[in-house]
């Protein structure tokens, strides 16, 4: 039956590949990415319709609903598409191949030494990486307390309807990226790994579109290939090709909405307006923090599209743009679980708890809001100016602290009181962060605060002029506005910067257009070789921070074993090693197909409770918020904490339930660990 679940997937690839290549015009990269949002655009909707009938764990049906939603998508192209062009994708593959050779053997012996530097860098980190996906399993903290733990609770009820779940993300969350990543595990035959596809390919496809977009911006190869390269070194983007997190897919999404809002500016051919817009819709309704972009992507869309000679044309184009986002959003947006948050917490987010602790609403009043956010602002600057990755190693981090001294003495000078103000803040900022966190959540990197933010500086003051990446940087601080003044400081906010690196990676097409940045030209020296420099240390950064990443080390490092060797309760209850042997005799006492009733709070990990199969049934009686529930009749064990159940609770803890424990010793914990019990029911 696995085997004919592959075919089908295979054949549901090939008929996007061939419904891609009706839409696109002969680019190799416009066909990929394409391809891309015919998958996620066939996936998603497919998946509320399955939800709505009660079929979301029906495999038969998953079929079905792609192929037919796929075939929809044809015929609504093939109506929209008048020129539809014929040619073959293998011809394509060729002649850029070709290409490429003719343009390498063309490049001079500096730039060639960057781009093996940089090619070689991504090749062995694509290789790392890919063997960590297919051969490790998910263990971020999202993931095991809300995003992959509602999938299987999805599966196992049979819909996504709201169930109540443990954490609140459970009901809360958008649906759209759960639909690709429950279709992604049932078409696979049940395998586990297969919940990081979306979010492995998500990287490959954000680097072929943000080449597509430098193409269309600078038409120079050297410059789109250092792009693309350069992002694939950006070390919050890059550190999530391997983990199930969210930020990185909303980077696939809004790269392949500006590659075709920019294509639209040098063709003109409306076809790339609705597919700006469904990218827009199902941007929207993959994740909220869409909102942070809005006012950046409407400045892409003023520059792009309604920058018009006359008004006429500028309401032809912005009725089809608009009339394409309004129905992806209805199909895309609306249906993911807004409407749903709205009619069950009244609020389209999730509940008032939630909001005061993460959002605006905690800043009060409107001039504490513009202090504590300009406040914010200095402070993720300051988490730039960092060299990531390098300071995995204890040479970097004093490399680092050094480079970073006239940085803190001129903040003290200031009296700006970054870290004094802890108020308005979810973590304390900190000059030195904890090694845990900037190692598996760093900002951009060397690129970051070397060349790419001086230059989006240099532009938004018109030392150097571009007209193109003027709006770029106006698209840049708006995001980086919104992030700051948004919600209180989070260095975990950090991974929130993916998306603002898609428009600031662009101003490194001025190294090779602008006449006195140019790395093109002979001589300047030590303008190159400053760049030289910046790009080995980046090929440096992205290494360490592959291969020195505590969450997911593919050698033993620190003292740790390797994630390709460690056992999976250990592996996936890292961040929280506290609990590690109480879930250890848990899962040895617990059979793996048990039914198990679940008295835990909103932080705890509940994904690894399924077992290694996840065939284990659970059923929360805490839901966030609303008291604790009776026991269900079916439940064959009780798993709970002691502060949940306890003497003055509803459910009496027995002398007789197993006490599985928690480490109290360990300290510097994000969440202090809870006591553990298991009681047998039947």
């Amino acid at each position: 039956m696995v085997f004919l679940y592959w075919i089908t997937f295979l054949l549901f690839l090939y008929g996007t590949s061939f419904v891609a290549k009706r839409i696109a015009q002969p680019s190799l990269t416009e066909w990929i990415i394409t391809c891309f949002i015919l998958f996620v655009g066939s996936i998603i909707p497919t998946g509320f319709v399955l939800s709505a009938l009660d079929l979301t764990a029906n495999v038969f049906a998953w079929i079905v609903g792609t192929y037919i939603a796929l075939a929809l998508h044809y015929i609504i192209w093939s109506f929209l598409v008048s020129n539809k062009p014929e040619y073959s994708i293998r011809s394509i593959i060729a002649n850029r191949g070709s290409a490429f050779r003719l343009w390498f053997r063309e490049l001079s012996p500096y730039l060639k030494t960057i781009f093996v530097f940089m090619f070689g860098t991504l090749a062995i980190i694509a290789v790392t990486n890919l063997i960590l996906v297919l051969f490790t399993v998910p263990n971020e903290w999202d993931s095991m307390t809300g995003h992959l733990n509602r999938a299987i609770r999805y599966i196992q009820r049979g819909t996504m309807a709201h169930f109540g779940g443990t954490n609140w993300n459970m009901d809360t969350y958008p649906k759209s990226p759960t639909t690709i990543q429950i279709y992604s595990y049932l078409i696979s035959g049940n395998i586990e790994n297969a919940f990081k596809l979306l979010h492995h390919v998500s990287y490959y496809i954000t680097l072929v579109a943000i080449f597509g977009i430098a193409q269309r911006i600078g038409r120079n190869l050297s410059a789109s290939f250092f792009c693309a390269l350069a992002y694939s070194m950006f070390l919050d983007f890059l550190m999530q090709a391997v983990t199930t997190e969210t930020d990185i897919v909303l980077a696939a999404y809004l790269s392949c909405l500006m590659y075709f809002l920019f294509t639209y500016y040098s063709s003109r051919d409306y076809k790339y307006l609705y597919l700006a817009g469904i990218t827009f819709g199902i941007a929207f309704g993959h994740k909220v923090t869409f909102a942070l972009l809005l006012p950046s992507v409407f400045i892409i869309m003023i520059y792009t599209v309604f920058l018009a000679p006359d008004l006429k044309i500028f309401f032809n184009r912005f009725i089809r743009l608009a009339a394409a986002i309004f129905i992806a959003m209805l199909i895309y947006t609306f249906p993911t679980g807004y409407i749903k948050n709205i009619m069950v917490f009244g609020h389209p987010i999730g509940p008032p708890t939630a909001l005061k602790h993460q959002s605006v609403e905690r800043f009060g009043t409107l001039p504490n809001l513009f202090e504590q956010g300009s406040r914010n602002v200095m402070r993720y600057t300051y988490e730039f100016c960092n060299l990531d990755g390098i300071r995995n190693a204890q040479w970097g981090y004093d490399l680092n602290t050094f480079m970073r001294k006239p940085l803190v003495l001129l903040e003290d000078k200031l009296h700006m009181r970054l870290d004094e103000e802890t108020y308005y803040t979810i973590v304390p900022f900190a000059f030195q962060r904890r090694f845990d966190n900037f190692n598996a959540n760093p900002y951009w990197g060397i690129f970051g605060f070397a060349l790419t933010l001086p230059l989006i500086f240099l532009v938004l003051i018109r030392v150097f002029r571009s007209r193109v990446h003027w709006f770029l940087a106006l698209a840049f601080c708006l995001h980086f506005a919104a992030i700051s003044y948004s919600a209180v400081y989070d260095p975990f906010k950090g991974r929130y910067f993916i998306e603002t690196g898609l428009f600031g990676v662009l101003f490194l097409l001025l190294l090779f257009s602008n006449h006195r940045l140019s790395i093109i030209k002979p001589r300047r020296n030590i303008w190159k070789g400053y760049v030289m420099i910046v790009v080995g240390l980046a090929c440096v950064s992205a290494i360490m921070s592959v291969f020195l990443n505590i969450r997911c080390l593919p050698f033993p490092a620190y003292g740790n074993e390797s994630a390709l060797t460690m056992d999976r309760i250990k592996f996936q209850t890292f961040a929280r090693p506290d609990i590690t042997k109480a879930y250890e005799r848990y899962d040895s006492i617990v059979p793996a197909n048990a039914t198990v009733a679940l008295a835990t709070i909103n932080d705890d990990f509940e994904y690894p409770l399924y077992g290694e199969k996840l065939t284990r049934k659970l059923i929360s009686i805490n839901p966030f918020e609303q008291g604790l529930k009776p026991i269900p009749k079916d439940a064959d064990y009780l798993f709970y904490a002691r502060s949940v159940i306890n003497d003055t609770s509803r459910i009496k803890a027995l002398p007789t339930d197993i006490r599985l424990g928690s480490d109290t010793t360990i300290t510097g914990l994000a969440v202090k660990g809870q006591d553990y019990y298991l009681r047998k029911l039947k």
